[in-house]
């Protein structure tokens, strides 16, 4: 698979922890309980990764590259999956991955996000 960096990327962000959902048969990246990476398959098997975008942005980037639908099982305003076959630029998934980790990062209150700064 093309995009084997994407376990690293996430957990190196500050406070996250990863699980598998076996009845998802999917990996989730969380910070505090909350979701903001999913990781697997939808129903044919198809590789894929759904991250939480502004709605705008989504959009956007929806318009910018076929392979971004919105959120597969997910809201759909809010969620993004980006089908993992082909060529989809690393950079671009990089940087819906850190929208992704940002928005729900700051989601949290302002003591948990002092306490995942400031943690070894």
């Amino acid at each position: 698979m093309k995009y084997m960096w994407i376990d690293g990327y996430c957990i190196s962000k500050k406070g996250v922890l990863k699980d598998y959902k076996p009845e998802w048969d999917a990996t989730r990246y969380m910070i505090k309980g909350k979701m903001f990476v999913l990781q697997g398959e939808n129903k044919e098997g198809k590789p894929i990764i759904t991250v939480k975008l502004k709605p705008e942005n989504g959009d956007f980037l929806r318009q910018q590259f076929k392979e971004i639908t919105p959120g597969y099982y997910m809201n759909k305003e809010h969620w993004n999956s980006v089908y993992l076959e082909g060529n989809f630029p690393d950079e671009v998934l990089k940087e819906m991955i850190d929208e992704s980790y940002q928005l729900i990062f700051e989601s949290l209150s302002k003591k948990v996000q002092q306490e995942i700064l400031s943690a070894e």
